[in-house]
């Protein structure tokens, strides 16, 4: 039924002096839920599009950091993106290898595609430019190692092959040097991926297409595709 016919319904049992039949005919439970689910979808939408302003490959790691003070901005506990963890996994154990020594995931926020990508090695390194999204990813994983800052700063960014695998998902878009971010994974890690949502590519694939060996693959939920594509890391090509 309709909201007007279940008021309606509602009322008639009011008239009938059956207050508890007429509260079940409302559910006001269900409808404060839906309402507060509606109110915090706005919200988080308004604050986004405040944090977010001027970000797109601009390296602006302040306007990302700014974007934390809302607990998981990017909705990844939701229902899609926990699809998108299983799914870059399953891409990764077809094609890349089901366990690894140690990983570096670069963009991992607060850790809740990291918690997935642990399942798949030994060592896990999470990387983010937002110290608030780390402090939050070291409570939800207290084993992994996490760091803030950007990847071409740390001490060990120069290393071949340190990690076996090194992923980056859903972060590329915000990189200023898309080259220069791929060739500083493709020198780190002895594998390489990375996921982007479809519509990006016509930015995107040009610079990772050019990784040499690399493969790509797609996957949806509901009407959302993702691209990965994946490379084997200049220390496993010997380059």
């Amino acid at each position: 039924m309709s909201t007007k016919d279940d008021l309606l319904a509602a009322y008639q049992h009011l008239r009938n002096g059956d207050l508890r039949a007429a509260l079940v005919e409302l559910d006001l439970p269900t409808r404060a839920a839906a309402a507060r689910e509606r109110a915090e979808q706005t919200m988080r939408r308004a604050w986004m599009k405040y944090a977010l302003r001027t970000v797109r490959q601009n390296d602006a790691h302040d306007r990302l950091d700014l974007a934390y003070k809302m607990p998981d901005p990017w909705h990844m506990a939701s229902a899609q993106e926990q699809a998108r963890f299983a799914e870059t996994n399953a891409v990764i154990e077809r094609e890349l290898g089901d366990h690894f020594g140690s990983l570096l995931e670069i963009g991992c926020g607060e850790g809740h595609q990291t918690e997935h990508l642990a399942a798949l090695a030994d060592r896990v390194t999470g990387l983010d430019v937002s110290a608030t999204a780390i402090e939050r990813a070291r409570r939800r994983l207290p084993d992994a190692e996490f760091a803030v800052g950007d990847v071409h700063a740390q001490p060990w960014a120069e290393e071949r092959g340190r990690f076996e695998l090194v992923t980056a998902c859903e972060v590329i878009y915000y990189m200023s040097d898309m080259p220069r971010f791929l060739r500083t994974m493709d020198r780190l890690g002895h594998a390489c991926l990375v996921t982007y949502f479809a519509p990006a590519a016509r930015k995107v694939a040009v610079h990772v297409d050019a990784m040499p060996g690399v493969e790509r693959s797609s996957f949806h939920y509901g009407d959302v595709e993702w691209i990965a594509a994946w490379w084997p890391g200049a220390a496993a090509r010997g380059a």
